[in-house]
């Protein structure tokens, strides 16, 4: 099979729209970070408070794991995985954010994939998350695989989705 077609192209375009096609996705780096660091998690701190503001509150950067995107050198989205409390071996997606000038080019979805490597390199069997009154999110949570389910003893709101994605 051709790169084109690999791609979805008809025919294969010039080598310049292919190093255009790249360049957009290897402009940015997702790499998992040390939160106990105290400038990365004054990092991950700054990314919280740009992306979320006042309406989430602050998560526990010391516990679980935390990955960071970056634009050339700048931290642009972050997110998280701990184990979950609610659900048997598995890792809980706690958080996730991306600042408003680089939505659109999949960060949340290629940092959701690094964090699910991780949870099977820990031993968990999936990923469980919600998402409460975020339709971008709940896109991202579907076009990642994860399925809407019902927990046992739900944690949220009434009306929060819960997800869950099987890694093994």
């Amino acid at each position: 099979m051709t790169r084109a077609a690999v791609c979805g192209f008809d025919a294969d375009p010039p080598d310049a729209v292919w190093r255009l096609i790249f360049q957009r996705v290897n402009m940015y780096r997702i790499r998992e970070v040390d939160a106990h660091d105290d400038e990365v998690e004054d990092t991950l701190t700054d990314l919280h408070r740009l992306t979320f503001f006042d309406e989430a509150p602050m998560p526990e950067f010391e516990q679980g794991h935390w990955w960071c995107a970056f634009h050339e050198t700048s931290p642009v989205a972050f997110a998280g995985v701990v184990q979950s409390t609610r659900a048997h071996n598995a890792g809980y997606f706690c958080r996730v954010g991306v600042l408003k000038k680089h939505r659109g080019h999949a960060l949340q979805l290629r940092l959701m994939r690094a964090l699910e490597v991780r949870a099977r390199r820990n031993g968990w069997s999936s990923v469980v998350s919600d998402s409460t009154d975020n339709l971008a999110s709940s896109n991202n949570f579907i076009r990642a695989g994860y399925w809407l389910y019902q927990p046992p003893y739900p944690w949220a709101y009434p009306n929060t989705l819960y997800w869950r994605k099987s890694v093994i």
